[in-house]
């Protein structure tokens, strides 16, 4: 099952479950999001039709941010004429989650909740029990480090 949509001036082909990258949008109501340009739909393996009016695919935001740096260099020959300057894309990262069409949906299976592991705690240092003969030892000492000897400066060439 997957559909085509499209936005941004771009189309994808999603099924539900997908993660894509699109151009940056809304968050919408909640980090909810709706594509209702839905180009093309099928239900099955070798079956694609256009969809009715009401078609719609939800998703979900997951994050935003900037894709990587693209340098844009402008150069005109035999003018001394050079630009450069770079452009970072604002994108969207969107879940889909579900696919509704012609009184159909599909949905996407709900992701498992990371649940936070308890910080383990230190152990307890117990004073009565280290209080023996190791308890008074005094602190080892540093090794001493070995200097190096200056390089020789390279004398000066002789003219002729």
């Amino acid at each position: 099952m997957y559909a085509v949509i499209r936005t941004g001036g771009k189309q994808y082909r999603v099924a539900p479950g997908d993660v894509i990258r699109v151009e940056s949008q809304g968050t919408g109501t909640d980090g909810q999001v709706e594509f209702s340009d839905v180009l093309a739909v099928s239900a099955g393996d070798g079956q694609i039709g256009k969809p009715q009016p009401g078609a719609l695919v939800t998703g979900e935001v997951i994050e935003q941010g900037r894709e990587k740096k693209i340098l844009v260099f402008h150069y005109k020959r035999k003018k001394q004429y050079k630009k450069l300057r770079g452009h970072r894309q604002d994108y969207t990262a969107v879940r889909i989650t579900g696919i509704a069409f012609d009184g159909q949906k599909f949905t996407a299976p709900e992701l498992p909740k990371k649940v936070a592991k308890p910080k383990k705690l230190a152990p307890v240092e117990v004073e009565e029990v280290k209080t023996g003969a190791k308890a008074h030892k005094a602190p080892a000492k540093k090794k001493a480090v070995a200097k190096r000897s200056a390089a020789k400066k390279a004398s000066p060439k002789k003219k002729k």
